[in-house]
């Protein structure tokens, strides 16, 4: 997991209704009691735009898009949109695993919070509807770029669906094994310094890519889109480079 954060997020919307930021890998979206030292954007962006309302979350270690209402009349709008499932996220991931369709889906019911890692589960019986769609965007030797539309929002929900369908997220430490991607690891004949080598990617390699909605005041087409982060553009590259036919 990333242990700083040097990157400060980049303001993708801004008008009197509605923010929306390009959040860097490693903040948390708003207070975690369980990660109380890990810098909160939600806390940064106040100090500049004063009082926000939260109305979805990313994880710490996911990037892109996150959106947040700017008084109280527009979060109440963008909640009604959330919970009717009128606004779309798509979210790219590096997977382990090469993926054998071009487009699948996963519904399995997931329950959160439900061991003491503080996991979401798949259960049948307790677990809430989910559905997530997928798309394979590009093929490795031994991974895939895959992209992610969840059409609910339970936590952790295209993590826990990626792992269930057999391609767990790369550097994922709850769905996953958590490794870092090492150039080492993937190119044959690599000849540098182990000691000295720092990973391609060293985080959950998820990032919140689009979001698109209707503007909640005007009724505008708004599409938020985060570009692809250094880290995962740079895996994707090397990986690229060491495809073999």
């Amino acid at each position: 997991m990333l242990k700083s954060v040097n990157k400060k997020p980049q303001i993708l919307f801004c008008d009197e209704f509605l923010l929306a930021v390009d959040k860097p890998a490693g903040m948390l979206s708003i207070p975690d009691r369980y990660d109380a030292e890990a810098p909160v954007i939600l806390s940064l962006l106040e100090k500049t735009y004063g009082k926000l309302f939260v109305v979805h979350r990313i994880d710490k270690d996911t990037s892109g898009v996150l959106l947040f209402a700017r008084n109280q009349g527009t979060h109440k709008a963008l909640n009604a949109l959330f919970h009717s499932r009128a606004i779309e996220k798509s979210y790219l991931a590096l997977v382990r695993g090469r993926t054998e369709e071009d487009e699948w889906s996963c519904d399995l019911p997931l329950l959160a919070d439900a061991d003491k890692l503080h996991r979401s589960i798949v259960d049948k019986r307790r677990g809430k509807d989910s559905l997530s769609r997928f798309e394979t965007v590009e093929r490795y030797e031994e991974y895939s770029l895959v992209r992610a539309r969840p059409e609910t929002g339970r936590t952790h929900q295209v993590r826990v669906h990626c792992a269930a369908s057999g391609y767990p997220i790369v550097a994922d430490p709850l769905y996953g094994d958590g490794k870092p991607l090492f150039l080492s690891k993937i190119k044959r004949g690599w000849r540098g310094d182990s000691f000295e080598e720092r990973p391609l990617l060293a985080r959950t390699a998820l990032h919140a890519e689009i979001l698109t909605l209707a503007h909640p005041e005007n009724g505008n087409a708004l599409t938020l889109t985060a570009p692809l982060p250094k880290d995962m553009k740079a895996a994707v590259a090397q990986l690229g480079k060491l495809t073999y036919s």
